[in-house]
């Protein structure tokens, strides 16, 4: 069985942004927040930290980002470096759902990592801990945009709700849900038809790697169940959030 975090490095190894998140959107939310040059931001599993150093880049803003798998936090220190905020921003590995002496934010994120918490209602308890009265914050979510399948619905189990059942989750954790940005066909299109090329691409550079059968099984695999099932049922979108 193939490393969940070697095969995602392949599948998105093109991507800034390790979700069905278009730049233009994830610029839209930095515009919703409305933080300043004085916010400090924290991005739990922060993947390449591509919010990070944009929201940095755009507004002088400081912040941490941390994450469990240390290729990324490189690729995520590279790319601090490119927009000239790596002296703003630091990079942690570590698991994002242990509890960090880290202060308190204006803006806390979360985008495509809600597993850090056991499902969105842990995770919206994560991020309250860190967060700083009326601060922003930022979760990337999955949703049902139609009643799944038996089998979709056993796979993913109970994390995943409707869009008024994560309104459901942020009332009971008491957090007001103020905003969304949600990605449509296209953007999770070119989210997973890219994935297919670049492990495509992967494969003919290094047909003989040890790992190559189970990528290329593990892609097949994902590609047929995006296809015939996933495709139009699992919604994905940033639900902005302030917290008390």
């Amino acid at each position: 069985m193939i490393d969940v975090h070697q095969y995602h490095r392949i599948s998105e190894s093109t991507h800034r942004i390790m979700n069905p998140l278009a730049p233009d959107r994830l610029t839209l939310v930095g515009e919703i927040c409305r933080y300043g040059s004085g916010s400090r931001i924290l991005d739990l599993a922060c993947g390449k930290g591509e919010l990070l150093c944009q929201f940095a880049a755009r507004s002088g803003a400081k912040g941490v980002g941390i994450d469990i798998y240390p290729p990324l936090l490189a690729d995520a220190r590279v790319r601090a470096t490119e927009l000239g905020v790596a002296d703003r921003v630091e990079f942690l590995e570590g698991n994002a759902a242990t509890p960090l002496d880290l202060g308190h934010f204006g803006v806390v994120s979360c985008l495509g990592a809600s597993w850090i918490g056991g499902g969105l209602d842990g995770t919206l308890q994560i991020m309250l801990s860190y967060a700083e009265r009326r601060a922003w914050l930022l979760v990337g979510e999955i949703y049902w945009a139609r009643p799944p399948s038996d089998e979709l619905a056993t796979r993913y189990g109970q994390r995943f709700a409707d869009l008024a059942g994560t309104l459901d989750v942020f009332e009971t954790a008491g957090v007001d849900l103020v905003e969304m940005v949600l990605a449509n066909d296209d953007d999770w299109d070119r989210y997973a038809a890219s994935q297919w090329l670049n492990v495509a691409n992967w494969l003919d550079a290094d047909p003989d790697h040890p790992d190559a059968p189970a990528i290329r099984a593990e892609r097949d695999e994902s590609r047929r169940r995006y296809l015939t099932d996933e495709r139009g049922t699992l919604g994905w979108g940033v639900f902005v959030g302030r917290s008390a």
